[in-house]
């Protein structure tokens, strides 16, 4: 199918010659075109420019978008959107002054949610992760990754990771899948955390290996769950098995995940609600992103990551959901861009960067999306009739997406 896209007001993160990720002062930058057309043929970008130039096309739909702004899909690079059921009550727990460290304590978080995972049919997931994967994608979201982790069981990690992937195959949407075993100590092993990491090492990761069933490898490097001695020993048996690292760091205490995360050549550290200058140096020339998950500071009333730090330091910075049911149970992208501005202090600028050609880095599709460039993935976000890209995150309580198009074809 060719679609052609004419009258666009302005077309944003146009990209000619192919980039991995943006860092820095560079951050601030976000090329784009005015008055601009783009064609689309089957499922890729096949070329575009200004109205004044544009050449003559025949065999093609013709999309009007006067007054419009074309952007590439949102680029999620951390979400957990594999889950069962939901924890309202936590929610409220929260409200009556239990912290999340107290909650988990007295048996819910994570624990609380395998639980439930683990008595749900793979059917009945599947369904329940159906609705929550097409609200992301009417919400902009072009490619997606989903971990495990609210499993804690052999069976229950295998069955998140085979729904993750019969979602992206039954949605043609990109989904990329990290293990995630390692999220916390099940109730069984409470006393042997060794002994569960044993299983998770030895059991857990042959399995999913055999199966080819995730793309990365994850642990929660944090206080009261997984220490930066167990972090390396998860670390290390996923690299047996070819699965790279991206470790959840930084949410409540530093206690050296950064720094193990770039030594384990990380695609992302994610969290960093809490920094240092040594996490900042240790990221300085490495090839791991940060990964910023603003929504999960708003609904846990944390700290947010300290974006503005990170990028004037010359280091680049992409956004992601957290999407889950504990900690952050909405995978709205609009509004993770709109709190980066106005909690994290980023610009408009920076935050479209960070949820597009940074985020798409994050899950390792540098070279397929996160922005318009020739031959990459014609996944778009087309606007409502708005005045300016800035207008995105400065109304974030509003739906501003007129049209999506995944693939090549509009939603």
């Amino acid at each position: 199918m060719h679609l052609l896209l004419t009258n666009i007001k302005e077309l944003l993160q146009v990209r000619k010659e192919p980039i991995s990720k943006v860092s820095g002062t560079d951050m601030k930058t976000l090329p784009t075109i005015k008055n601009a057309w783009l064609l689309i043929k089957d499922d890729v970008i096949k070329d575009f420019g200004n109205m004044a130039e544009m050449p003559t096309f025949e065999g093609f739909r013709h999309l009007d978008c006067k007054g419009k702004i074309v952007l590439p899909s949102w680029c999620d690079s951390h979400t957990h959107l594999v889950y069962a059921g939901n924890r309202e009550q936590e929610f409220v727990d929260r409200i009556n002054g239990l912290t999340y460290q107290e909650i988990a304590e007295k048996g819910g978080g994570i624990v609380n949610s395998a639980k439930k995972l683990q008595q749900t049919s793979a059917e009945d997931l599947f369904n329940q992760s159906e609705i929550r994967l097409k609200e992301v994608i009417k919400q902009g979201t072009g490619a997606i990754e989903i971990k495990s982790g609210y499993g804690l069981t052999t069976e229950a990690e295998i069955k998140i990771l085979k729904v993750a992937r019969q979602l992206g195959k039954k949605y043609n949407i990109t989904v990329k899948t990290t293990f995630l075993g390692a999220h916390a100590i099940p109730q069984e092993f409470k006393n042997d955390k060794d002994g569960y990491l044993d299983v998770v090492c030895n059991e857990m990761l042959p399995k999913i290996s055999e199966e080819n069933l995730a793309d990365y490898i994850d642990i929660f490097c944090e206080e009261g769950y997984f220490s930066v001695d167990d972090t390396n020993r998860v670390l290390e048996a996923g690299k047996k098995y070819g699965l790279r690292p991206k470790v959840h760091v930084n949410q409540f205490n530093i206690i050296g995940g950064v720094q193990t995360g770039v030594a384990h050549n990380a695609l992302s550290v994610d969290h960093l609600e809490v920094l240092n200058e040594d996490d900042i140096s240790a990221l300085k020339g490495s090839e791991t992103m940060p990964v910023a998950l603003p929504s999960c500071s708003y609904f846990l009333s944390i700290p947010y990551t300290p974006g503005r730090r990170l990028i004037d330091a010359g280091l680049p910075l992409a956004l992601a959901t957290d999407f889950n049911p504990g900690t952050t149970p909405s995978g709205n992208m609009n509004f993770v861009v709109a709190t980066a501005c106005i909690k994290m202090r980023l610009t408009p600028e920076e935050a479209i960067n960070a949820a597009t050609i940074n985020g798409a880095y994050a899950m390792g599709l540098s070279e397929t999306h996160g922005s318009i460039t020739v031959g990459k993935k014609a996944n778009l976000i087309i606007t409502k009739k708005i005045p300016s890209y800035g207008y995105l995150p400065y109304s974030f309580g509003s739906n501003c997406i007129d049209e999506v198009i995944l693939n090549g074809k509009i939603v």
